[in-house]
């Protein structure tokens, strides 16, 4: 399969060169607060598990089940979210992914049991925070910008950690003040207090303002007019590309590594660091601003993954960027103590760092090797995340509930850290046949 063969319909050209500031930069900056709008759940598990725990008296394997079907369909959701984008527009997807991001957050503060949980954490938000995951960042991208794209989706993808940044320590002291349903509310009201933004200023395409892509002076395949039509035939999409990009091994090699990305960022330290913290006698505060600190550093990380994405060989940062992770779980069942030690300070920057790095380089490739379907075929490599988070966070609640600490969950992480370094220096570049 060549990229060619994924290309989408080409419009006329039309000239871009008239404006001196270029509207992307305006669309883009929209995105971003969207998506730091919809980061408030990313930061709520590990905050919420305790007093949930606390006042129902579920296990940990229980409440990892709703999240882990949270995180599947954050993933699963995303290549069909790409598809709907090019039938529908992002505008459209967006504004609806928000409204049901904020109703599963405000459902769930009337949720009684494990059942109710799965639906509102798991399903309803679930669909939600999919549509605005990582797969909308690679769509604004290509759509809007032809260069700089390695920069632009660092910065868009540092949004979800910019959002956790914002939320994280809010929901921490919200949950030990007023309870974990008034965490739940801000979790909602962050998402919903972006609609009238998205809805006003974010555009579909660079043709509806009469523009072309960032970089470019004519519209490329990207600018091509939004292809009305129906869910289903989104759906036909998404699946298709699927079947195309399966037959190739490039795919597979992206998806599994980030597979274990995904296992290692969402699936377990975003979803059991402060339980675990909270194992070793620290206060579940200190355990969430340390994970803000992650927050901190995941920005920049990203943004300079971003940047090093647009001069360095794709496939070496993502093999840099694993290694280094597996390293680092390695020695976390030894830094955790009661309190704030320099070493668990240095495992936090590192990881917060290294946490989503690895989305520029994956974007990249995918654009590289699948063409102007990079963004959908992105959709199933995340998918694949998803699935290696859900995996992993139940796993990791099991782990705990059988042997009493999470010790053996970090070390198997470390060792699929090293499989996803050796997997990624097999990808190749150049398109795929």
């Amino acid at each position: 399969m060549t990229a060619e063969s994924l290309d989408g319909p080409i419009e006329e050209p039309l000239d871009a060169g008239r404006r001196r500031f270029h509207p992307a930069w305006t669309v883009a900056l929209v995105a971003l607060i969207a998506l730091i709008g919809a980061a408030g759940f990313r930061a709520a598990p590990g905050v919420l598990m305790v007093p949930l725990e606390e006042e129902f008296g579920w296990t940990t394997a229980e409440l990892s089940l709703a999240v882990s079907i949270n995180l599947l369909l954050y993933g699963l959701i995303a290549p069909f979210a790409a598809a709907l984008m090019q039938r529908f527009g992002i505008r459209a997807v967006t504004v609806v992914a928000l409204i049901v991001i904020g109703a599963g957050s405000a459902l769930s503060v009337f949720v009684a049991t494990p059942g109710q949980l799965i639906l509102t954490w798991g399903v309803l938000i679930g669909l939600g925070t999919g549509s605005m995951a990582l797969v909308f960042a690679a769509t604004i991208t290509d759509t809007w910008f032809a260069t700089r794209r390695g920069l632009v989706s660092g910065v868009l993808t540092a949004g979800s950690a910019t959002g956790q940044l914002v939320f994280l320590p809010v929901i921490a002291a919200a949950a030990e003040d007023v309870g974990w349903r008034g965490a739940s509310l801000i979790i909602a009201g962050g998402a919903l207090a972006v609609v009238p933004l998205v809805w006003i200023f974010l555009r579909n395409r660079p043709s509806d303002l009469g523009v072309a892509r960032y970089g470019e002076t004519s519209l490329a395949p990207t600018s091509a007019p939004v292809r009305r039509g129906t869910a289903w035939g989104a759906a036909k999409l998404a699946l298709s590309t699927l079947r195309e990009a399966a037959r190739t091994k490039t795919f597979w090699a992206l998806a599994i590594g980030f597979a274990i990305c995904g296992a290692t960022t969402n699936g377990l330290i975003g979803t059991h660091f402060i339980p675990s913290a909270h194992d070793h006698g620290m206060a579940t505060t200190t355990a969430a601003g340390l994970l803000a600190v992650v927050g901190i550093f995941d920005i920049v990380g990203t943004v300079f993954s971003g940047w090093l994405t647009d001069r360095v060989n794709p496939r070496i940062l993502l093999a840099a960027y694993y290694a280094l992770r597996g390293v680092s779980l390695l020695f976390l069942p030894s830094l955790l103590s009661a309190d704030v030690q320099p070493s668990i300070v240095v495992f936090i920057v590192i990881y917060g760092l290294d946490w989503v790095a690895t989305v520029p380089p994956t974007i990249a490739l995918c654009r590289e090797v699948f063409g102007d379907k990079g963004p959908l075929v992105f959709g199933w490599v995340f998918a694949a995340h998803q699935i290696g988070a859900g995996i992993a966070s139940i796993l990791a609640g099991i782990v705990r509930d059988h042997t009493g600490q999470y010790t053996v969950a970090w070390f198997a992480a470390a060792g699929l850290c090293a499989v996803a370094a050796l997997v990624s220096a097999t990808i190749r570049r150049h398109p795929a046949p």
